[in-house]
């Protein structure tokens, strides 16, 4: 039985706690809900092992966490600051210059300053569930505190790199396989580190510190090819390439100045810009959704969801909610359709048992949760359900009027509309203070962002439940108000008539893609719109034609493209011309003659334009209507809009969204891209007076 022990300093700083058990010392951190390494905790730590140094009665240390994880990495907080002592890699020598023999025992996961820590012990246990890693590249730095060079000393270069430069987590089995730990338990993991402890000791055979372990410089031809692979993947974000150039520059150095220059480049990381960007977006994730006049309601109970409208995105809509927990009924139209409904799932769950995300019997498991039918009268005991049929008012309020006549008056209704007017659907019900607008990204089982649509009159306790929702789905939600396109879509159209302009004036759309993917964008916008069909814009153009102002430029080649069959990678043709089994777009010389007659048609004199010329341009497009957005009040906040565009729409991360680049390249040159537009296109590119009053208070 654990006892609390009598040990002069027990009494540590309220983050941490020791205890006795068969003669070893138990240092536990508690500090939810993550137990990260904030100053206090280090603090704490410090003074234990400090403590501890002293104490003849105890044969070992054992370092341990409470709650629900180990550590899981430093308070991302003190990265804005100037962190206080004890710093991290003091900490760190200090657990292994212990003259104790110590050990971690790992549960939930140990991650970046965690993980560095438990590298740190001579042994490390981890719960066969557990997950570790070094993850401090998703935040534009290294790791600081001697964990990349520990790690090199147990794993070796190739396994360590690809840790590093990833900043992927491992399970247990991988882990003990690399030897960044030396036991697997299923049971108590400070028992098992307890009795691993000291068996190690009764055989006299403990293993030696990470840090005096011998390490190989790395062959070149593995050098090369792991920097090709890092380059390809990282789209222009830095630290993954200084972290491999850190780990080939480290490998022939002694442990001491290793550890030096790991923690120079740390720092020097730590201050760009990337980093601070990446930061920005950590930050908002974890406070997205949250606002404060939701700060005391409590959301519906959820338990099951319903989905009406079995194709690509209602499907993957019902999958997410199953793997979430939910019991799921899923609604279509006809035999047929149903049909095609079960086979979208089937081919659903075995893409996941061939990743080995799912095996069998879970798959079975999970079937016995999922209704599929053609009667709505089946959602009777649904809690939310989710409308996931064609983008069509008409149809969609036809659905809610079934819906309203067929489930019970508590129960939350939504849409998953992209675009349409969630006060105008919540009309066709009884009371419109049950709906909202649940809009997923396809694929929805994967995409994490959800806009979460608060009508005018939908109840606090709905929206809450929708938030609730999205945060068991794991999903980022950002809460938007009623607009055509919402936030997301309403700045895609922007961004993508400025492409359209550009390639009118004289860029061509190989120009404008060049443009974007370097600067991070997985694709460039004609890309993207011909993977996704150009049918589906032409359609939304066409619905919204009625209330587009006259007297604004209109681009044209969209509509000549559809209205000459061309539809995109589906027929191979659309901007791009593509051959059998390719993915990737060929220039066509007919979509160059539709683009020459209709500048002609236009009287357009075309012209060619500089890369910067093309990523300014759709970038003051992006800002500009991002600002639009917040003057508005679609959204709350600057962040909500990077956001949406980092999570739905490829915006590179490292860059931290549209409206944290502007802030950080300065309003005022944003400012002045968006009067080049509105000098080149005319009326409705007027730079919004939100835009025009951040660049007047950042001077």
């Amino acid at each position: 039985m654990a006892t609390t022990s009598s040990t002069p300093g027990s009494t540590i700083d309220a983050p941490i706690q020791i205890e006795t058990r068969d003669g070893v010392a138990v240092v536990s951190v508690d500090n939810p809900p993550v137990n990260a390494l904030s100053r206090a905790v280090r603090q704490g730590l410090v003074d234990a092992f400090s403590t501890l140094a002293d104490d003849a009665t105890i044969d070992g240390i054992v370092l341990a966490a409470t709650g629900r994880t180990f550590m899981a990495g430093a308070d991302i907080r003190e990265f804005n600051t100037q962190p206080k002592p004890p710093l991290l890699p003091d900490l760190v020598a200090m657990i292994e210059a212990s003259p104790h023999p110590t050990a971690a025992a790992i549960f939930g996961t140990a991650l970046g300053g965690g993980l560095e820590c438990a590298l740190a012990c001579r042994l490390r246990v981890m719960t066969d569930d557990a997950r570790v890693g070094l993850p401090e590249v998703k935040l534009g730095i290294v790791p600081g505190a001697g964990g990349t060079q520990r790690a090199l000393r147990l794993a070796g270069f190739e396994a360590t790199a690809d840790l590093v430069t990833s900043g992927r987590m491992v399970g247990s089995s991988e882990a003990l396989e690399l030897g960044l730990v030396d036991q697997v338990t299923d049971g108590d993991p400070v028992d098992a580190a307890i009795a691993a402890l000291k068996g190690h000791l009764a055989s006299a055979n403990l293993p030696e510190s990470a840090s005096n372990r011998i390490v190989s410089a790395p062959a070149q031809d593995l050098v090369a090819r792991l920097r090709s692979k890092t380059a390809a993947k990282s789209r222009g974000q830095i630290a993954p390439m200084r972290a491999l150039d850190l780990l080939e520059e480290t490998a022939s150095l002694s442990f001491e100045e290793a550890v030096a220059k790991d923690r120079d480049l740390f720092l020097e990381l730590r201050e760009g810009n990337q980093a601070k960007a990446l930061r920005h977006l950590f930050m908002a994730e974890r406070t997205a959704g949250r606002p404060d006049d939701l700060a005391n309601v409590e959301p519906r109970q959820i338990k099951q969801v319903g989905v009406v409208g079995g194709g690509l995105m209602g499907s993957g809509i019902g999958y997410a909610a199953l793997l979430s927990g939910y019991e799921v009924v899923v609604v279509e139209q006809d035999a047929n359709a149903l049909e095609r409904t079960r086979e979208r799932f089937e081919a659903l769950f075995e893409g996941a048992i061939k990743r080995g995300r799912l095996n069998k019997t879970g798959r079975d498991r999970l079937m016995d949760h999922i209704v599929l039918t053609n009667n709505m009268s089946d959602l009777a005991e649904t809690d939310l359900v989710i409308e996931a049929a064609f983008e069509d008012m008409d149809v969609k309020r036809d659905i809610f009027k079934a819906l309203d006549a067929n489930l019970r008056p508590e129960a939350v209704l939504a849409s998953n509309t992209s675009y349409l007017d969630i006060d105008m659907i919540a009309q066709a019900v009884h009371d419109p203070s049950r709906v909202l607008g649940l809009h997923f990204f396809s694929p929805a089982h994967v995409m994490r962002l959800m806009e979460i649509v608060r009508g005018a009159d939908t109840a606090p306790d709905v929206l809450a439940s929708g938030l609730a929702v999205a945060r068991k789905l794991g999903k980022i939600p950002v809460i938007t108000g009623v607009c055509d396109g919402f936030c997301g879509n309403r700045i895609l159209k922007a961004y993508r008539t400025v492409a359209e302009f550009l390639v009118e004036d004289g860029a061509s759309p190989q120009d404008v893609d060049a443009a974007m993917t370097t600067f991070g964008f997985p694709m460039g916008p004609f890309a993207v719109q011909d993977m996704a069909g150009l049918e589906i814009a032409y359609a939304n153009r066409r619905r919204q034609g009625e209330s587009t102002d006259p007297a604004e430029r209109r681009p044209q080649l969209l509509e000549r493209l559809v209205e000459s069959g061309r539809l995109g990678q589906k027929n191979q043709k659309g901007w791009y011309r593509y051959q059998d089994g390719e993915r990737g777009g060929r220039s066509d010389p007919e979509t160059d003659a539709i683009i020459q007659a209709a500048a002609a048609e236009e009287g357009i004199t075309r012209t060619r334009f500089a890369s910067e010329e093309i990523e300014r341009r759709l970038l003051a497009a992006m800002v500009n209507e991002g600002a639009r957005i917040l003057q508005e009040g679609i959204v709350a906040h600057p962040s909500d809009v990077d956001l949406v565009m980092v999570h739905g729409y490829g915006f590179p991360r490292h860059r931290g969204g549209p409206m944290f680049f502007a802030e950080q390249n300065g309003f005022e040159r944003t400012l002045a891209d968006v009067a080049v537009l509105h000098r080149a296109y005319g009326k409705g590119w007027e730079p919004a007076d939100w835009l025009t009053d951040a660049a007047k208070n950042s001077t």
